[in-house]
């Protein structure tokens, strides 16, 4: 006794498959991952925003942009990255927080250099190689997945 089986259901099956995971694949190629890990995405012209991830604090946000201006842009290390928006809801990922940067001041803020490590003065700034220099800072760090 031979069987024949029709092979057309699995190849329906396979270019929906296909199909689907091509049709997601832009949403996810815009998203840029630091080297800690969180996500850098266009919010406009020359802004950027860091998306937090469970934990994140302020030396994360400033990884993730000082990494992405080094690497993704191919900036100077003593190019000044500045808070563009200080940390809110994120643009990009609803229910999220981020914090917003760009490559130049944002109008009428005071980009005075403070002394503490901040998300949340507007103009506050790094150079890109103090602000990489912070994913460094977590190899002393248990939960941190590159130890």
């Amino acid at each position: 006794m031979r069987r024949t089986f029709s092979t057309n259901g699995i190849k329906t099956g396979l270019m929906a498959g296909l199909l689907a995971g091509l049709v997601c694949l832009p949403l996810s190629a815009q998203a840029w991952r630091a080297w800690n890990r969180h996500e850098v995405l266009p919010v406009s012209e020359g802004v950027w925003e860091v998306v937090n991830r469970v934990g994140s604090g302020a030396q994360d946000y400033w990884c993730g942009i000082g990494d992405f201006a080094i690497r993704q842009l191919r900036t100077q290390a003593t190019q000044r990255i500045y808070i563009w928006q200080e940390i809110g809801p994120s643009v990009n990922r609803p229910g999220r927080k981020s914090v917003q940067f760009a490559l130049t001041p944002p109008p009428g803020s005071d980009t005075s250099t403070g002394y503490s490590l901040s998300v949340k003065i507007r103009g506050d700034n790094l150079n890109a190689a103090t602000a990489r220099n912070y994913c460094y800072d977590r190899f002393d760090d248990p939960r941190f997945p590159f130890n």
